[in-house]
């Protein structure tokens, strides 16, 4: 990249350098970035984002959101198994090793979350599925139980069609007007995608209204689809097109809604009114309604409905309602013209980041330093976006002009027509300039 910049005159011009000056070496680049704060980063790229704003590359209303896993600078094959809860205790190293004094992670996820996780890889080793996963020496993992010593903060992460691997998440909102990135972060790539969904609009409109820009239509795919994330948009009056998941259903086949009364009917004719509200395992709020038991154990249809149940049951979701509305807008015409915007925006840009840029590995460890390698690249990004931007400006000018060989004058009416000439002569031609 030095010799690259030495031989171009257009890159030393914006960079500052003379044509006999010499330019930094490498190391300058690539070590001492990691002794500067991630602030400096963002401020970076804060200014570039200004230039961008400026040049009238960002209209600020509508945003599209996507994410993609980055392989971390670290091996599947370094990983050590956490200790279970009430193990022994963090140890020292003995003298004259050459590690240093280490701490052994606990396992704190809780049981449920193990057994789920114990019986995904069961299946996975006994029902056909990924190629290599009935392997005798596939390494069926997850950071619940295994953490890695030289990258702690990459988790293990996998989609469908890819290997298990340790990565980062790279969080990313483009604005749909010319592709310019307005935020990005990195995030730990075992979690959902909606959990990261807060703390990346929080940053996103505070850069937008710094240049006076408002929010007002978010774009993204079913993995941000939550329903604390709907009620969030809509608290900040920003329209959440955003498919919901899904399991989620609109109406439950069977039992009717009453929104005034908040109760369900059955097809007998029952009352399920609303109850209480319960916490599910994973930390969702629904809301319980049950028939009485009176009315399940004298009703003909319970041997269908509810065989092994004392009494019917049904949960929704508290935040049902913002759920409906985008379910709505995902149905709508609109909807499917946001979903194709969405995808002809964000993705290209995670295709050129990925592979032009060279973001599919990380060089560095750490989250922090990996969320300043983001920011860099972000801000090349942009930064070309900037550069290749030309804005179309025509001059235009029209004037009318005689035909070549009319009459100087126009003919008096006491002479003949037919001595003015045909009538095409006498229309005067018109003459256009266009200039970009």
């Amino acid at each position: 990249m030095v010799e690259h910049c030495a031989l171009r005159l257009d890159i030393l011009l914006f960079l500052g350098y003379e044509v006999d000056e010499e330019l930094p070496w490498h190391s300058t680049v690539s070590r001492t970035r990691q002794l500067f704060p991630a602030a400096v980063f963002e401020r970076l790229f804060d200014h570039v984002f200004a230039q961008c704003v400026t040049r009238g590359l960002v209209a600020g209303d509508t945003q599209a959101v996507d994410s993609a896993p980055v392989k971390a600078n670290a091996s599947l094959d370094s990983l050590r198994e956490k200790q279970a809860l009430g193990g022994t205790a963090p140890f020292l190293a003995p003298t004259g090793q050459d590690h240093k004094a280490s701490l052994v992670p606990v396992v704190t996820a809780p049981a449920h979350h193990l057994r789920r996780e114990a019986a995904r890889q069961a299946k996975r080793r006994t029902e056909p599925g990924p190629l290599g996963a009935q392997h005798e020496k596939a390494r069926l993992l997850s950071h619940k139980t295994h953490y890695s010593p030289t990258g702690p903060d990459a988790r293990i992460s996998i989609k469908p069609g890819k290997a298990r691997a340790l990565n980062y998440l790279c969080s990313l909102a483009v604005d749909t007007a010319h592709g310019v990135i307005s935020h990005v972060q990195a995030d730990y790539a075992d979690s959902r995608d909606s959990l990261h969904l807060p703390r990346l609009l929080t940053g996103l409109q505070r850069r937008l209204r710094a240049h006076q820009l408002r929010l007002r239509d978010l774009l993204a795919d079913a993995g941000y689809a939550n329903g604390a994330n709907y009620a969030l948009l809509e608290a900040e009056q920003v329209t959440a097109w955003i498919p919901v998941f899904g399991q989620y259903k609109a109406e439950i086949e069977g039992f009717p809604y009453d929104a005034q009364q908040d109760v369900y009917h059955c097809q007998a004719g029952k009352v399920l009114p609303f109850h209480r509200c319960d916490v599910t395992a994973d930390g969702s709020w629904v809301k319980l309604y049950w028939a009485a038991y009176r009315d399940c154990q004298q009703c003909p249809l319970k041997p269908t409905c509810v065989p092994g149940a004392k009494r019917k049951q049904l949960t929704k979701t508290v935040y049902d309602a913002a759920y409906y509305r985008a379910w709505q807008r995902q149905q709508s015409r609109c909807g499917q013209r946001h979903r194709c915007i969405r995808q002809s925006t964000v993705e290209p840009v995670f295709g050129n980041l990925l592979h032009p840029y060279g973001l599919r590995r990380m060089n560095v460890r750490g989250r922090v330093s990996a969320h300043k390698t983001m920011l860099l690249t972000a801000v090349a990004y942009n930064l070309k976006k900037r550069l290749k931007h030309r804005p179309q400006r025509q001059l235009s000018l029209a004037m009318a002009l005689p035909r070549p060989g009319s009459a100087a004058t126009t003919p008096s009416r006491g002479r003949n027509r037919q001595n003015a000439g045909p009538r095409w002569a006498r229309v005067p031609f018109i003459f256009a300039i266009a200039v970009n």
